[in-house]
C-alpha cells in the first residue's frame, strides 16, 4: 500500500525527563502529554544505598544531573524536568534552585524539578494551606513539610505509608484512603507526593469528593514542563489543568474505584532492611 500521502510523522516538541533509577511509571507521565509532544527519559545510575534522605541527596548530586542532561541533549529537548520529589526538596529551596541551575547549564535549555513545579502549581492556585499524602517514611515526610514551610505553605494534615520499596505497586484505593485521612483541616489543596506513586485516575475522584484541587508529583511535573514550551497538559477533571476561564468548573462525581486491599498509613513497625527500593 502506498503511504506516501501521509507526509511523515507529526512534528514533535521534545521534553527531557531525568528520573531516579527505580522509576516505574513512564506510562503515567505520558498520560498528561498531548500528541505533539514526545518524552525523552533517562535514569540516574543505580545506587546500592538504604532508602533515606541520604539516598535522596545521592541521586540528586549535581554531577549526576549534569551527566543525565548531557545524555538527553542528543535528542534536543526544549525543556528538561527532574522527576523526583524527595531528590528535589532534600536540599531546601536553595538546593532546588541550584539543581535547576546545574541542569540548565548542562543542557542549555530551561530546567525544572518536581518540587519546584509543586510550588509553581500552589502559586497558580493561590493555595497556602496544604493537606499532604506521601508513601514515605516519617523522616522523609517531615523533610517535605520543612520544604513547604520554607516556601511559606502550611501543612494542615498528613498521611504517609512508611514504604521503602515497590511504591509503584500501591493501589489507587490506598491513595484515596490516605487522602481522606490527610484532609482534616481547612486545606486549600491536597498534594500527593512521589513520582513513583500512581495518581492519574485517582485525582478526578478526589477532587469531586474533597471539593478542592488535588495535585500529584507527576501531574505538576508534566504541567510545569509543558507550560514552559507553551503546551497545555491534558487530563480530565483536574483543576490544575483547567483553562483560567474554566477554574470554576466542578468535576462530576467519579465512579467508585474498585475495592482493593488498602495499606495502613503511618505503620508502627519500620520497614526491614530488605525494603530498600521504590521511592521518588
Amino acid at each position: 500500500m502506498d503511504v506516501s500521502f501521509l507526509g511523515g510523522p507529526q512534528p514533535q516538541h521534545g521534553v527531557g525527563v531525568v528520573a531516579p533509577f527505580d522509576f516505574a511509571l513512564d506510562r503515567e507521565l505520558w498520560r498528561w502529554v498531548p500528541d505533539d509532544v514526545s518524552l525523552r527519559l533517562t535514569r540516574t545510575p543505580y545506587v546500592p544505598v538504604e532508602v533515606s534522605l541520604d539516598l535522596a541527596r545521592l541521586v540528586s548530586e549535581h554531577e549526576t544531573l549534569r551527566d543525565a542532561v548531557r545524555a538527553l541533549s542528543a535528542s534536543e529537548p526544549e525543556v528538561v524536568a527532574y522527576a523526583c520529589t524527595s531528590g528535589s526538596f532534600v536540599g531546601g529551596l536553595a538546593g532546588e534552585r541550584a539543581m535547576c541551575e546545574a541542569m540548565t547549564a548542562a543542557g542549555e535549555v530551561p530546567s525544572l524539578t518536581t518540587s519546584g513545579a509543586l510550588l509553581e502549581a500552589l502559586d497558580e492556585l493561590g493555595a497556602g494551606r496544604i493537606a499532604l499524602v506521601t508513601p514515605y517514611t516519617e523522616s522523609v515526610t517531615e523533610a517535605l513539610e520543612e520544604y513547604l514551610g520554607e516556601a511559606g505553605a502550611t501543612v494542615t494534615g498528613r498521611a504517609f505509608l512508611g514504604l521503602t520499596r515497590h511504591i509503584w505497586k500501591v493501589p489507587y484505593r490506598s491513595v484515596v484512603d490516605m487522602a481522606r485521612q490527610a484532609v482534616v483541616g481547612a486545606a486549600d489543596a491536597l498534594f500527593i507526593s512521589c513520582t513513583n506513586l500512581p495518581t492519574y485516575d485517582a485525582i478526578p475522584q478526589l477532587e469531586a469528593e474533597l471539593r478542592m484541587p488535588v495535585l500529584s508529583a507527576n501531574q505538576v511535573t508534566m504541567w510545569s514542563a509543558l507550560r514552559r514550551i507553551g503546551v497545555h497538559a491534558v487530563g480530565p477533571y483536574q483543576g490544575l489543568l483547567l483553562q483560567p476561564d474554566a477554574q470554576a468548573e466542578v468535576p462530576p462525581a467519579a465512579q467508585a474505584l474498585p475495592a482493593e486491599p488498602s495499606q495502613p498509613a503511618q505503620p508502627t513497625q519500620p520497614a526491614g532492611p530488605e525494603d530498600q527500593e521504590g521511592w521518588t
